[in-house]
């Protein structure tokens, strides 16, 4: 039991009362026990490791795809995951603006209360229909997400065919970061975050990719300073961003809501996604109830929490 102990640790356990002595031996079979089922099962990282590696070898092999695409096909593909879950959706979709109509034009009580609560019903069903095309699309959706980021690394100025979202963004306060001439939008990968310069320079890691997926599957995920939370959220928000119902990112500080918004905000909206921050508006101001209808909506815990 003692083997692994320099003979000075040994000498000082033989000095001590035979009741601790017996203890700190119970106590190190145990370790030593539990260092064996380590090294046999591996430890909870380890297997999370075991179970996101092969999907992030996919991602990466549909990456390399991506690159020989135009900057206008890369975003067209947000447009293809959206038909995607609609088609994925449509049925249940149907039924439940049906009930829903339904509910609203009958006038007995009793009668409305129950179509409501199959509608309540219908809307579990399509939440588990989503994440069956949410998680049949995540590789492709990651993988665009991450050359989007790199494009935004390589290239100062991305240029594309200017569309009405582009255009709507241009019209918007502080978007200096895309130009319009003529039929052409240029987005710049410089902009400001929380009144600093931001140049675009990050293209997620593997361990990010696992990291996104982490997010995606509820769990939590525990990353130090510097590790690229900031850069992990883009991943699971494009994701869950696409499907139209939104998707609120909730940070513990206003600062943070804020900054985070501003810094990945361009990639999203390269990519056809809307992006706002609740903590910029007052509460029930027709610009935050505006913030609310964005694809990926940032805020803090106690604004989305009194809202």
């Amino acid at each position: 039991i003692l083997n692994n102990y320099c003979a000075r640790t040994i000498i000082c356990i033989f000095t001590l009362p035979m009741a601790i002595l017996a203890q700190i031996i119970q106590n190190t079979k145990h370790l030593y026990m539990f260092g064996v089922i380590k090294k046999i099962f591996g430890t909870k990282s380890d297997r999370d490791r075991k179970k996101f590696q092969p999907i992030v070898e996919e991602i990466n092999t549909e990456f390399e795809k991506l690159r020989t695409l135009s900057n206008d096909e890369l975003r067209e593909q947000t447009n293809i995951f959206r038909s995607q879950i609609k088609e994925h959706l449509k049925d249940v979709e149907s039924q439940i603006e049906g009930l829903r109509t339904q509910a609203i034009e009958t006038e007995d009580i009793l009668e409305k209360e129950e179509l409501f609560k199959e509608v309540d019903e219908l809307i579990k069903t399509r939440d588990l229909l989503l994440e069956e095309v949410l998680l049949d699309i995540r590789p492709k959706a990651f993988a665009v997400v991450k050359e989007a980021a790199r494009r935004f690394t390589e290239d100062k100025n991305l240029s594309v065919t200017a569309t009405e979202h582009d255009r709507e963004l241009a019209a918007k306060a502080g978007k200096t970061y895309i130009n319009i001439t003529g039929d052409k939008a240029t987005f710049a990968n410089k902009w400001k975050a929380a009144g600093g310069d931001i140049e675009w320079n990050m293209i997620h890691y593997d361990v990010q990719l696992i990291g996104g997926m982490v997010l995606h599957d509820g769990i939590i995920a525990e990353m130090q300073t510097g590790e690229g939370k900031t850069l992990v959220a883009t991943l699971p928000a494009y994701l869950n961003g696409l499907s139209g119902y939104g998707v609120h990112v909730v940070t513990v500080n206003d600062y943070l809501a804020r900054r985070d918004s501003e810094w990945i905000g361009p990639l999203l909206e390269f990519l056809y996604l809307t992006v706002d921050c609740i903590d910029k508006y007052r509460p029930h101001s027709a610009e935050r109830i505006e913030a609310y209808g964005c694809d990926v909506i940032y805020g803090t815990n106690n604004e989305f929490g009194f809202d």
